[in-house]
């Protein structure tokens, strides 16, 4: 498996479009727990936002409210905080999740009610983590998920989940297209094996020096120190208000 990891910046130079990207995994040194969320945007309604933080919670906010055609897929919370757990994903699933976890319920519980985006025609994959930190280093592991369209016309989901135990300097990427077209075709196969270096800051700007410098709007990467808690964050926004 190691040997079949790709580098992140590999991936994103040769695609303009991957959408909506998340990446979780553990740090080269095996110190940090360590996740990446980046948006992209064609339309003026999709780069009209950025991302403001809130303690541990992330939310896509407009930079023009005025500009704002439709709010319900573009305005969200990547990012919210559960106990020992931390959720990312690409829409108001988060929100779903966190309720889950709060009345007991596990993450695959919380999206079995849930489907893609109702965008037809490229019904956009919802793609989500968790990563569970655990009371000690050796207890990180996490989980990711995709929900798809079955079918053209969007009238079946197809739902797949995937559980990983944290390897040093290994994460999984996934992200919502395979690359731009028109209908943006949806992502296929499993969460790609990725490199995680030992420094989220190197680890962030990797990703936004090769997200395309036209589409990508922002991008939120944290990581968390196994023993101490700690955490340490990096924000980019290519709009500010």
């Amino acid at each position: 498996m190691i040997s079949m990891r790709k580098s992140m910046a590999r991936l994103l130079k040769a695609n303009s479009y991957p959408g909506r990207g998340i990446v979780v995994g553990k740090s080269s040194d095996g110190k940090k727990a360590v996740f990446a969320y980046f948006i992209m945007g064609r339309s003026e309604n999709s780069r009209n936002r950025a991302f403001a933080c809130y303690g541990d919670e992330v939310r896509t906010e407009p930079l023009d409210p005025s500009k704002v055609s439709d709010p319900s897929l573009i305005i969200y919370s990547p990012v919210k905080t559960v106990g020992n757990s931390v959720i990312v994903t690409n829409g108001d699933q988060t929100d779903t999740i966190e309720r889950s976890l709060k009345d007991g319920h596990c993450f695959r519980h919380a999206l079995m009610g849930r489907t893609f985006e109702p965008d037809a025609p490229n019904f956009t994959p919802r793609i989500s983590a968790l990563l569970h930190l655990g009371k000690k280093a050796a207890d990180f592991r996490y989980e990711m998920s995709v929900l798809k369209s079955a079918d053209a016309k969007g009238k079946k989901c197809n739902r797949f989940f995937y559980c990983y135990e944290a390897v040093n300097g290994t994460g999984h990427f996934l992200h919502t297209y395979q690359k731009d077209g028109n209908p943006l075709p949806s992502f296929t196969g499993e969460p790609v094996p990725v490199r995680i270096p030992r420094d989220v800051h190197e680890f962030a700007a990797e990703i936004w020096e090769n997200l395309n410098a036209d589409n990508k709007i922002s991008l939120v990467c944290r990581a968390y120190d196994l023993r101490s808690g700690e955490c340490e964050q990096v924000v980019f926004n290519k709009y500010e208000r």
